[in-house]
């Protein structure tokens, strides 16, 4: 029996998992695009850090690059080797820099590194005189990067910098006035530092204005369906769905528990299906309270306590057998608001045991 979402999919390398997230190539195509086209006249990349954020980079990339995506954001040397044959010809940079440790892959690689501290600086300025790099500015996060005085102060002289860079935020709320003072600071050290290109918006950035967009954005999690602001509500589709296989399907008599704790007393007699999902997965136990799964168009939601490995759900009246699959309810938003957990946390927590199958 073959439940919603369950339509025929491309084989995968491991097509036994009892577990899959199903990829939707053209929605992550069509968020790029919005947020290209959002971007105005600046260039449009792509944040593809954290694994692509959960869903693979290395599959990522390529249908990114075939939307017109040029520009690629990683945090490490490890992540950009990962995904060094799909980024041939196209830029990526480090956004965590370079270590001492890192100088050997770094001056493998054709990737640029982002400058964050003035050790950084020096370092590059040592080991690559004439190489390309990337600089972040601290406009007020207190996160990574040159302060204003630092980027002033001559530090820079001698660098080839491609991109000057810093991050906002607070751009999650476009009432903050944090947002304003980070351009108004980014604008200035832009005027005075010479660079190929300027950026600051990340998705939710994008989602503030034109004013926000300079040479080149930065989107995230808008690529692979969270809503990172008020204004993409309604235009982000989602990209990833979840379904896990019934492992078994059981009887509970009224007055038995389900799960650790016995958190779920059966108040009358109830069939449970027991998924292959749990925290180990990304489903955080902090979801389960008001999560569900899906039978068809019956939504059948969570009894107990989420385990590390497994899942039940309440099919009583449903048509669910062993090795059925089951779509977990899944909307990143409301998730993050049920759970108290961010989307980010949300996307990149999904973990490695997933079939991975693009459509």
């Amino acid at each position: 029996m073959t439940h919603r979402g369950s339509a025929a999919i491309p084989p995968v390398v491991n097509p036994a998992a009892p577990l899959r997230l199903l990829l939707d190539s053209a929605a992550l195509a069509a968020n790029w695009r919005w947020f290209a086209q959002r971007s105005g006249t600046a260039a449009c990349g792509a944040a593809v850090k954290a694994d692509g954020y959960g869903l693979g980079a290395a599959e990522v990339v390529p249908r990114l690059a075939d939307a017109g995506c040029r520009d690629f954001f990683v945090t490490t040397w490890g992540e950009a080797r990962a995904i060094a044959a799909e980024t041939a010809g196209l830029s990526v940079s480090v956004l965590h820099g370079v270590r001492e440790e890192d100088l050997p892959a770094a001056l493998a690689s054709p990737a640029r590194p982002v400058l964050n501290s003035v050790n950084m600086v020096a370092r590059w300025k040592a080991a690559a005189p004439g190489r390309p790099c990337d600089v972040m500015i601290d406009t007020g996060m207190n996160r990574l990067g040159l302060s204003a005085a630092e980027a002033a102060s001559g530090l820079l002289d001698g660098l080839r910098i491609e991109t000057l860079m810093s991050h906002l935020a607070c751009a999650d709320d476009p009432g903050d006035a944090l947002n304003g003072r980070q351009r108004e600071r980014f604008a200035a050290v832009a005027a005075a530092v010479p660079a190929g290109r300027a950026s600051l918006a990340n998705s939710a950035g994008i989602c503030l204005g034109a004013d926000y967009a300079f040479d080149l954005t930065r989107p995230g999690l808008g690529l692979y369906g969270g809503v990172p602001a008020p204004g993409a509500a309604g235009q982000v589709r989602p990209v990833a769905r979840i379904e896990a296989a019934v492992l078994q399907v059981r009887d509970v008599p009224a007055g038995e528990i389900v799960g650790y704790g016995g958190t779920f007393v059966a108040p009358a007699a109830i069939r449970a299906a027991i998924l292959n999902i749990g925290y180990a997965d990304g489903y955080f136990r902090r979801l389960g309270p008001a999560g569900a799964a899906w039978a068809g168009s019956t939504r059948c939601p969570v009894l107990g306590l989420v385990s590390m490995d497994l899942l039940a759900v309440n099919v009583t009246g449903a048509d669910v057998a062993e090795g059925d699959w089951l779509e977990i309810e899944r909307d990143l938003p409301a998730a993050a608001a049920a759970s108290g957990l961010s989307q980010y946390e949300l996307l990149t927590g999904l973990g490695h045991r997933y079939q991975r199958r693009w459509t």
